[in-house]
């Protein structure tokens, strides 16, 4: 790990939306600033991502300096959303989790349903401090999470994406290799380490960050998704099932819990404390 590195930041602004690379993001307790505040819920208030509706991967949404998001999707015209004020909100269900979300304006509201062609409605999160905790069975007290899967951030290693596309090359789905890391849609990707390194983590350093390894990330169907055209194949589930089972789950990266705040930059270098 002595010249592991910190290759690549990403953050979703609307879950389930396409990533935005950068060079450099705040570390918050919650996750990285920007990351999944954002989300789109349908007519139950239950989230919806790309395992329902897949298209999500074509559409994106820039970053405004007061947390404002800009969307874009291929056949409509962007629109501006704003913060909203929290004088209407919702009870939003994240997988099984109920959570306080601001709701945006009706505008947003139509642009997202026009594009899908589904009743759903953009929510924001407004208070990550106290809205959400992270999963109790994995958590340490006080620990909360944004509009994320289940925690703040996650990490993946160049190695092990180059690994797992070694053993889908002799696989029965080769044709549908090589697979980008945007399959997986990370916080963070290093670069400099072996192969599967990350499963021995319990805690790490991104320059002057530190982080605690929840626990590893079980994978789902989005990994099939193409994220530039959004459609589905079966990779690399079929892969990560012949070789990445681990506890029932089919895995692949870490799940990350801040413990100190800061800056995170591409370049930063990757280490090991424990």
């Amino acid at each position: 790990m002595g010249n592991a590195s910190l290759l690549s930041i990403h953050v979703h602004p609307v879950k389930a939306f396409r990533s935005l690379a950068l060079s450099e993001a705040v570390v918050e307790p919650w996750g990285l600033a920007g990351d999944r505040r954002w989300a789109l819920v349908d007519d139950g208030g239950k989230v919806v991502t790309q395992r329902e509706q897949p298209r999500l991967a074509l559409a994106a949404a820039g970053l405004l300096p007061d947390g404002g998001i800009v969307l874009s999707a291929p056949g409509r015209s962007a629109l501006t959303v704003p913060v909203p004020e929290p004088a209407e909100t919702l009870t939003i269900d994240v997988f099984g989790t109920k959570v306080e979300a601001v709701l945006a304006h009706e505008a947003a509201h139509r642009w997202c349903a026009a594009y899908l062609g589904a009743g759903v409605r953009l929510v924001h999160l407004d208070d990550p401090a106290t809205r959400r905790p992270v999963d109790p069975a994995y958590a340490l007290p006080g620990e909360t999470v944004s509009l994320a899967d289940g925690y703040p951030l996650l990490v993946t290693t160049l190695a092990s994406l180059d690994a797992l596309n070694s053993l889908l090359a002799g696989g029965r789905h080769a044709d549908e290799g090589p697979l980008p890391m945007n399959r997986f849609r990370p916080n963070l990707v290093v670069a400099g380490t072996e192969a599967w390194a990350e499963d021995h983590w319990s805690r790490i350093s991104v320059g002057d960050v530190v982080f605690r390894v929840a626990r590893t990330c079980g994978r789902c169907v989005v990994t099939t998704t193409d994220q530039d055209s959004a459609v589905r194949g079966r990779e690399p589930l079929h892969t990560l099932a012949r070789h990445r089972r681990r506890a029932g789950q089919l895995v692949f990266g870490q799940n990350l819990v801040p413990l100190t705040p800061g800056t995170v930059r591409v370049g930063d270098p990757v280490r090991v404390l424990g």
